[in-house]
Parts: C-alpha cells; sequence; structure tokens
C-alpha cells in the first residue's frame, strides 16, 4: 500500500463509530507481544485541556533529552501527527510500514466473534506497537479519547493519571451528570498511581478523592498542592517540591496557565524517574510549547481556538475577556450536529458572531442554526475581513473546523 492507500485502510473503520470494547483491545495486544506493557507512559484524561497537557508534557521531557512519543486527536494539520516523537508526526513511510505490521492481527481478530475494531480502536493498537516494539521511546504522552474506563487506551498501568477538566460532553457515552462523567473519565486510574487533577465543581471534588483513597493513589489538586500566582502574561508556579517563576506561555488565557502547572506538577512527580527533569527545563519545556488551534494566535489579529463544548466556550470567553479587554471581536462559529449549539451561541451572542458551516459530514449546517444570527456560506470571506482591520478575528468551534481553517491558512501564506 501506497500513504493513500494506508490513510484509507485506517479510515475504513471510521464505520464502525463508537462502541468500545475493551475485549477487541485485549485480543490484539495479546496477539502482538503485549507492546503496552513495555511502555513508561502518562495518561491524560478529562473533558477539555487534554491536548495542551499533552504538549506541555511532551515539550518538558523532549527538552530533557528524553524521547517522547504522544498520542492525540483528532489531528489538526495532517494525520500523522496523532502518532508523534519529540513532536515531529510518524513519517509516510513509517506509518505505511507501522499499517502492513498490525493488518494481520487485526484480520485475524475480524475472523473471530469480537468483529472488527473501530478506527480509534485500530489506531490505538499501532500506537502501542509503535512506541513499545517498533520505534521504542522512553516516555509517551497517552490521550484518552472519550471517558475512560472503557477508553480504548485503558489497557495500560500509567506513571501518572492527569485530568485537568470534566464538564459535559458525549453525555450520549459518559452520563448526563458531571459526577458520572467523572467517575468514567477516573475509571482509567490504576492502584498505587499519583493523580494530578486541575480546578473541579464542589459535587465533582470529593469523587477525585473518593477514588485516590479507595486506590491507595496520591492526590494533587490544582489550588490545594500546587497553585499559580498571575502576572499578567506571565505566571509563577508554586508547590512543595519546587516554586517556578516568570513563566510566560505561548498558549493564551488563565486556563493554559492552569494546564501548565498540571504538566510541571506531573514532571515534578515523575523526576525521580526521569532525574534529568528540573525546574529550569520545566520553565524551559513550557514556554516552548505550542498547541495549534488551541488558544492560537496564528496572526497579529487572529485567533484560531477549537472550543467545541459549553465549558471551553466559557474559557475562550474568558480568555477573550482578560487577554483583548479593548479589542473590537469578531466570531466566526462552525460546530458539530451531536453538541449543544444553541447553548454555546447563547454564550458567544455578545460579540460580533457569525456563523459558517464546513465540509465534515457531522458538521452542522446553516439551514439548521436559530435564524437570529448572521450567516456566511464561505468562511473565506469573513477571513478576508482580518487583513484589513485592526479588530480581533476569532475562529472557533469543532476541531474539525479548526483543523480546516488552519491548512487553508497555511496553505494561503505558502502560496504568497
Amino acid at each position: 500500500m501506497n500513504y493513500q492507500q494506508t490513510l484509507e485502510w485506517i479510515h475504513s473503520f471510521k464505520a464502525n463509530g463508537r462502541r468500545p470494547d475493551l475485549r477487541r483491545m485485549a485480543f490484539l495486544l495479546e496477539n502482538s507481544g503485549n507492546p503496552q506493557q513495555n511502555l513508561a507512559a502518562v495518561h491524560v484524561v478529562g473533558t477539555n485541556g487534554k491536548g495542551s497537557v499533552t504538549s506541555f508534557l511532551q515539550h518538558i521531557f523532549s527538552k530533557a533529552a528524553y524521547k517522547t512519543g504522544t498520542f492525540t486527536s483528532p489531528f489538526i494539520t495532517r494525520f500523522n501527527e496523532r502518532l508523534a516523537i519529540n513532536g515531529e508526526g510518524i513519517s509516510d513511510e513509517e506509518l505505511i510500514r507501522l499499517t502492513a505490521r498490525v493488518r494481520p492481527t487485526i484480520e485475524k481478530l475480524q475472523r473471530t466473534a469480537l468483529g472488527r475494531p473501530t478506527e480509534f480502536e485500530v489506531l490505538t493498537f499501532m500506537m502501542f506497537v509503535y512506541f513499545g516494539q517498533v520505534n521504542p521511546v522512553d516516555i509517551a504522552i497517552i490521550e484518552a479519547g472519550i471517558g475512560g474506563l472503557r477508553d480504548s487506551t485503558n489497557v495500560f498501568k500509567a506513571l501518572a493519571l492527569v485530568c485537568p477538566s470534566i464538564s459535559k460532553d458525549h453525555t450520549e457515552t459518559l452520563g448526563k451528570s458531571l459526577t458520572e462523567i467523572a467517575r468514567q473519565k477516573l475509571g482509567a486510574l490504576d492502584e498505587g498511581v499519583p493523580l494530578i487533577f486541575g480546578p473541579m465543581t464542589d459535587d465533582v471534588r470529593p469523587i477525585f478523592y473518593q477514588t485516590a483513597q479507595q486506590l491507595q493513589s496520591t492526590p494533587y489538586e490544582f489550588g490545594e498542592d500546587f497553585s499559580i500566582l498571575e502576572k499578567g502574561r506571565t505566571f509563577d508556579f508554586t508547590s512543595p517540591r519546587a516554586n517556578i517563576s516568570d513563566i510566560h506561555l505561548k498558549m493564551l488565557g488563565r486556563h493554559q496557565k492552569i494546564n501548565a502547572s498540571l504538566a510541571a506538577m506531573t514532571g515534578l512527580i515523575l523526576s525521580s524517574k526521569f532525574p534529568r527533569i528540573t525546574p529550569s527545563v520545566i520553565k524551559s519545556g513550557l514556554q516552548s510549547a505550542v498547541w495549534p488551534g488551541r488558544s492560537e494566535l496564528i496572526a497579529d489579529n487572529l485567533l484560531l481556538d477549537g472550543a467545541h463544548n459549553e465549558d471551553s466556550i466559557k474559557k475562550l470567553i474568558q480568555l477573550l475577556t482578560d487577554e483583548f479587554p479593548d479589542k473590537t471581536i469578531h466570531i466566526l462559529f462552525a460546530g458539530l450536529k451531536r453538541k449543544p449549539l444553541e447553548t454555546m451561541l447563547d454564550l458567544l451572542a455578545p460579540f460580533d458572531l457569525t456563523l459558517t458551516t464546513f465540509s465534515f459530514y457531522e458538521a452542522e449546517q446553516l439551514e439548521n442554526y436559530p435564524q437570529c444570527y448572521p450567516t456566511t456560506k464561505d468562511y473565506r470571506t469573513w477571513l478576508k475581513r482580518a487583513e484589513q482591520s485592526e479588530d480581533l478575528f476569532v475562529v472557533t468551534g469543532s476541531l474539525y473546523f479548526i483543523s480546516e481553517i488552519r491548512n487553508y491558512l497555511l496553505k494561503k501564506t505558502r502560496l504568497s
């Protein structure tokens, strides 16, 4: 198979949807020598902030000269970035070889009563084979898909479990209440594994402590065991293990400072196993971290942020209020059918809000949105306004939409 055929084969499993079954993962891994058992890895779960925390951790460990693998979803620029080492996506040739290696095992699975895997299961299996056998890493940062308890990634014992946030998303799979969702996410915690978590609501917070106590896990809570002191664009990180001053992130927003503090605390906890992790390395790693499409100022007056649920929209609004208090702000939004779009749009309504759609099978179509908002059929027309204005232009909504916009902008820049 060539590269395009390889991608088509992987995507052919998308039709199987989301029906997680850890028995399929167990079959695949057991028939490949259990590569996940060779892996030193951090597991990142939660609703929002997983990708940013993963990026912060990757930059910290890479700065310390550890070979660091990351497994993320969805991709923003190119499919290969979902499997990356030290921030570099797997090469086309490696992806072709890796696919050829795992394909017989996947075909063997399909001949059993367990049936065809999902696309995410195929990718998760490929990740464990790649990082555990083909191209072994010193440490992997593994972002969970949906949930934790039944998530396809929940087949290994992590060095630490990190949870940046709990909010309502994928409620059809995880449950309708925050407590149900929290229990699903914390289902990925194993006995004795450190638990590092961000700000939680009063109904969710006790579940973290109860789960940690049941599993003899040490909890590390933001605001209790470590914290930040904001000083404009910079902040100080404080903890009993180390203090780090004047951290200046490339990613904007208070929520990113909190995400960075989770990564810093995790790095300090794991420094006994990875002695090259020092406060100065952590600061350098945090300051160099970028995560495409998340709080990303891609031009002087153009911000991309994949705020794809109610909680992340609220964090985006906080970012805009804190970072751009004197700017006139224009927002372009496109989301997916399965999201609470009316609630999200109500939050964004105080801004100059325009709606659009994009080429994705789950994208909401313009005629189905509330009719009280301006619309544009072509986002390129809206983006042109940013070229002739000093106002701030913000593109938000589905990460798939952000991916399309970002690739369009990068291609346009390369051609100009």
